[in-house]
């Protein structure tokens, strides 16, 4: 290997290289094109989703933030001919199942996590769980509330607890893959210091592995709540509906209103009333959304 020194010398004076950025160079002609491309197609992308942002702000923006604010988040649904009333139901409702799905689905998929992980990474279950985990992260929504359907609704009747368990069928996968994704990045040293000092299997976990881990596993549940808060299609199968606030979380044939059901109902009606509702319901609910991905990106970022 030849040391060349990066600067010559040309009849005795010193030559630098000429480093600056030359436009019509190969490279920089190459790099302009996919960069020119990228933001075309970065902005097409985009055109879908602001436009339809741009059409919940116009449609149901004028409910929402008007005089009547209080009413339309409280007040419960109208019936018929109906004027005013609100998505008070509906609000509570989808809060109300998707925290029931969070108590059931983070305990078990942080776990699970820890189980692929630490404790059995490479052993048989761990294999299939974590196939299984991966196959479910694409099992279709419906599927899950006629799963549920068939286990809870059958023999209790709907309930805001058939609809909670179908959507932490939906979130378990998500919160494990990403759980235990957070658990893997622990640097080996931090736990190989905490066992040379004495710790055991357990405070290790309780003690380094979560605790480090927490950023990581807190954007997962993040992310899995926000995809349980859209979801319509497994509530029409464990839930139903409801023009009515929960009088209690009896798990006996109880209906529960929803955001997204709210929607699919009044969307479809011939009332102007119910319509304007929908569109406020659906602006409610991509707020609920974005509070929990906003959320979730600064749990994610890096402590420094």
């Amino acid at each position: 290997m030849s040391n060349v020194d990066p600067t010559a010398m040309a009849d005795g004076e010193l030559v630098r290289p000429n480093l600056q950025r030359q436009l019509l160079e190969g490279r920089a002609i190459k790099n302009n094109i996919l960069t020119i491309l990228t933001w075309i197609i970065a902005t097409l992308a985009a055109v879908p989703l602001v436009s339809v942002i741009y059409m919940l702000l116009v449609r149901g923006g004028t409910r929402l933030f008007g005089a009547d604010f209080v009413e339309v988040l409280t007040a419960l649904p109208p019936a018929g001919f109906e004027m005013g009333g609100g998505i008070g139901p509906a609000i509570l409702g989808t809060l109300t199942m998707v925290g029931i799905a969070t108590v059931i689905s983070v305990p078990f998929g942080i776990m699970a996590a820890i189980y692929l992980a630490i404790l059995g990474p490479s052993s048989k279950l761990a294999t299939t769980s974590r196939f299984l985990a991966k196959v479910l992260t694409g099992f279709p929504s419906i599927l899950a509330g006629v799963f549920v359907y068939a286990v809870l609704v059958v023999h209790f009747g709907y309930s805001p607890w058939a609809g909670g368990v179908a959507l932490a069928v939906l979130m378990l996968p998500t919160v494990v893959l990403a759980a235990e994704e957070a658990i893997a990045q622990v640097p080996q040293r931090m736990k190989d210091a905490a066992f040379g000092i004495g710790c055991t299997r357990t405070q290790v976990i309780w003690k380094v592995v979560l605790p480090t881990g927490l950023p990581g596993i807190l954007t997962g549940v993040m992310l899995a709540i926000a995809g349980a808060a859209g979801e319509s299609a497994p509530l029409l199968f464990t839930a139903l509906f409801s023009n009515y606030f929960i009088e209690n979380l009896s798990i006996d044939n109880n209906p529960t209103a929803s955001l997204s059901i709210l929607i699919y109902n009044f969307s479809g009606m011939p009332f102007e009333n119910q319509i304007e509702l929908a569109w406020t319901a659906s602006l409610v609910l991509v707020l609920i959304v974005l509070v929990f991905n906003i959320l979730a990106r600064l749990f994610g970022q890096p402590k420094v």
